[in-house]
């Protein structure tokens, strides 16, 4: 977690109630709609030369709600609704467990294993990186691997914050979080 030569930057980004419109569950590419600004704010963190990598649990996969090939179909649908605005994703990473379900694992957030996987992939700096998100599994698993936090008052705003949840920042929207973050030397 040092930084080095070569070392890249990235904003992890939480999905549903960050990027897309918070709704009971995304089931089909019908039910995405992005918040406004979030896939200017993506371009944003495009053009400034930081990694944007989405970080998701998407337990519908473990109810079975959805499967593997669905929720590609979504996130195809959230590529194309990004495209529009010439923004991308570097990287999707999904937990698809739910404890109820398939039992505890390392990848739920606020479990660090997504972040740590796509550090190995990017060769990424966690301690120059940031994690945007809505809810308090955001905010811990950005301690849980020591980059910082950010928390957007779009989705769930924060509702589930216990004592001791305090983000680094906090921002109305993505796209002012992406415009603070790309601001750093």
């Amino acid at each position: 977690m040092t930084d080095g030569p070569g070392r890249r930057r990235a904003v992890f980004l939480d999905r549903d109630g960050t990027l897309n419109v918070e709704v009971e569950l995304v089931r089909t590419p019908a039910d995405l709609r992005l918040i406004e600004g979030a896939a200017k704010a993506v371009r944003r963190i495009n053009e400034s030369g930081w990694l944007a990598i989405l970080v998701t649990n998407q337990a519908i996969l473990a109810r079975g709600d959805c499967g593997t090939e669905g929720l590609e179909k979504i996130h195809d649908e959230l590529r194309r609704l990004l495209a529009r605005d010439q923004a991308r994703l570097d990287a999707i990473y999904v937990c698809p467990h739910h404890p109820d379900y398939t039992g505890a694992c390392n990848c739920r957030k606020p479990e660090p294993g997504m972040i740590l996987r796509a550090q190995s992939d990017f060769n990424i700096d966690l301690s120059n990186s940031w994690v945007v998100g809505d809810s308090m599994k955001d905010i811990r698993i950005a301690r849980n691997v020591g980059a910082r936090s950010a928390l957007v008052k779009t989705g769930k705003a924060g509702r589930d914050a216990g004592p001791g949840d305090r983000p680094d920042a906090v921002f109305a929207s993505l796209r002012e979080a992406a415009a603070f973050i790309t601001s750093e030397a």
